[in-house]
């Protein structure tokens, strides 16, 4: 399936789905590469993916070969690619969209230079979410809800109060994120979430397939469709 198979927004951009949001780092990935990995995710029924990594951990041209390869396994799949940080990357592998933090490129200048990108930006406070979707993002990313080992510059636990709080008052795409493991994904989905990442969770298991469809098990109890 090719990603134009998928539901379109009206600016002709992917659907932001409900579901599990994958994000890629090979540092925790049990000796796999980004795209024995990404293989795994997508083969099992990942959502959306997101590649992850640091310009002092790979050469920018490294990363772009990743991302080629991986934007070939998603858009195979039909499933939505996101690079982060990178816009320059994003452009040149294709990839539906973006996403930033608080320190990164500003969410107009990338809907400006790209605007048929797909972007999305983290954000940790709600003046941050509001400032990000009147910005033009397409969806924001909500937490870190939990302590994380995963992002070297994470910032402290916002916690689940505020997942609460976007959940309640915006009627906004938004991916909750930051040290969700399946032994706390029942809370985070009982405060109003759809959209959920796990990272080590998914990339640092042996059976990349079995803790997807054990995830899903999770969330079909808070959702009707089972998302």
């Amino acid at each position: 399936m090719n990603p134009s198979d998928k539901q379109k927004s009206r600016k002709g951009k992917p659907v932001f789905p409900a579901g599990i949001y994958g994000i890629l780092g090979e540092k925790f990935s049990l000796g796999r590469t980004n795209a024995e990995t990404a293989r795994q995710m997508v083969s099992g029924g990942i959502d959306i993916l997101q590649y992850r990594e640091k310009s002092h951990l790979k050469s920018r041209k490294i990363m772009l070969e990743e991302c080629l390869e991986i934007r070939r396994i998603t858009r195979d799949a039909g499933v939505i690619f996101i690079v982060n940080d990178f816009l320059d990357i994003a452009l040149m592998a294709e990839a539906d969209g973006v996403h930033v933090g608080q320190d990164d490129l500003p969410v107009k200048k990338i809907r400006e230079l790209a605007p048929h990108l797909m972007v999305g930006c983290s954000t940790h406070s709600p003046e941050q979410a509001a400032k990000a979707i009147s910005d033009g993002a397409d969806y924001i990313g909500v937490g870190p809800l939990f302590g994380t080992q995963t992002k070297e510059d994470a910032c402290d636990p916002v916690g689940i109060e505020y997942l609460e709080y976007v959940a309640k008052t915006h009627d906004f795409p938004f991916v909750a994120i930051g040290g969700i493991k399946r032994h706390n994904l029942g809370e985070v989905l009982s405060r109003g979430a759809t959209t959920v990442c796990l990272i080590t969770e998914i990339i640092g298991a042996e059976d990349i397939h079995r803790q997807i469809k054990e995830i899903r098990k999770v969330m079909a109890t808070w959702s009707p469709s089972g998302s």
